[in-house]
């Protein structure tokens, strides 16, 4: 009968579905508790991961029984791909499970940073009534700068679309005779990536971590956007200089911004302290992708993934 681990927290009705008949070992706590992770891992077949669990070096050494790793979401920077490729582990991503989730955050937090007046509901039950103050902006013919334009940059496209924002986007892998330029939805713009970060109202992150997008939103690309413009980094941290952020918004540079992904993850007291009292800025826990329905789709998938190829191989 395999083996298979979950070290992080998954649907628990995909599991019973996917996965019956299988030794399944789910203890979400178990990547906050190493040594018995490793233990765990000593006779798995399988394993499935989210974000935080390390996929690599001493990890796998333990794991000598390991067939596959299914992703619980579409980053596999926490992964060692090419060790596992040399192992001859399949890794197996859920690729577009989540795409509509980060696509509604994205637009989400677009909308409620430009309008600006969401969190005055104590002002207003205090009497203040700060009408003035709260004159924000509409999101119709706004610009959106997509940095990347894979799956779920796409998705973002679509929604914003239906807003009246124009879109223009900047992809190097992805040639201008690609049909993805010309959606239904009308022509996305393909543009240099120095033109869309000087011209976007909403610029937003759709890259992975890589040595190419390590620090690509820096200080000197944050001071070329336009007064005012909101960013939103949904994607991976370390492609945002987060510093430089929480200083632009101080100096009012930027509009607004939201960070789901950081440097440091789970992000700590210490390195937080750099947002204390920050205006206009919202920080979620690299949750753009979960939502209680995507949770749900990502599940099936990946549980799916790791059946069938422990059951075929």
């Amino acid at each position: 009968m395999p083996k298979v681990v979950v070290s992080e927290f998954m649907d628990e009705a995909a599991i019973a579905a996917e996965l019956s008949g299988f030794e399944v070992l789910y203890d979400p706590g178990l990547i906050d508790r190493p040594d018995a992770l490793a233990a765990a891992l000593a006779g798995a077949d399988g394993l499935i991961v989210r974000n935080r669990t390390q996929v690599r070096g001493d990890l796998l050494a333990g794991a000598p029984d390991l067939k596959v790793v299914g992703r619980l979401g579409v980053g596999l920077d926490n992964i060692d791909v090419e060790a596992c490729r040399a192992r001859g582990i399949a890794v197996y991503p859920a690729t577009g499970a989540n795409d509509g989730a980060v696509a509604e955050y994205v637009v989400g937090c677009a909308l409620l940073l430009l309008r600006g007046a969401y969190g005055a509901s104590a002002e207003v039950a205090a009497g203040t009534w700060p009408r003035n103050a709260l004159m924000g902006r509409e999101i119709g013919a706004k610009r959106l700068g997509l940095v990347g334009f894979g799956a779920i940059a796409r998705e973002t496209a679509r929604r914003a679309a239906a807003l009246d924002m124009s879109i223009a986007a900047h992809d190097p892998f992805l040639p201008p005779e690609d049909p993805a330029w010309r959606p239904a939805h009308g022509p996305v713009a393909r543009v240099a990536l120095d033109a869309l970060i000087a011209d976007s109202d909403v610029l937003s992150l759709h890259v992975p971590l890589t040595d190419g997008t390590r620090g690509l939103i820096d200080a000197d690309a944050i001071a070329r956007m336009p007064r005012g413009a909101v960013l939103i980094n949904a994607a991976r941290g370390g492609i945002v200089d987060e510093a430089a952020v929480a200083a632009a918004l101080r100096s009012g540079h930027l509009g607004g911004a939201a960070l789901d992904v950081f440097a440091r993850e789970p992000l700590d007291g210490q390195a937080g302290a750099v947002f204390k009292d920050v205006p206009n800025l919202i920080l979620t826990p690299h949750i753009a992708g979960v939502t209680q329905e995507s949770n749900v789709r990502v599940s099936a998938v990946t549980a799916r993934a790791v059946r069938r190829h422990l059951t075929e191989s």
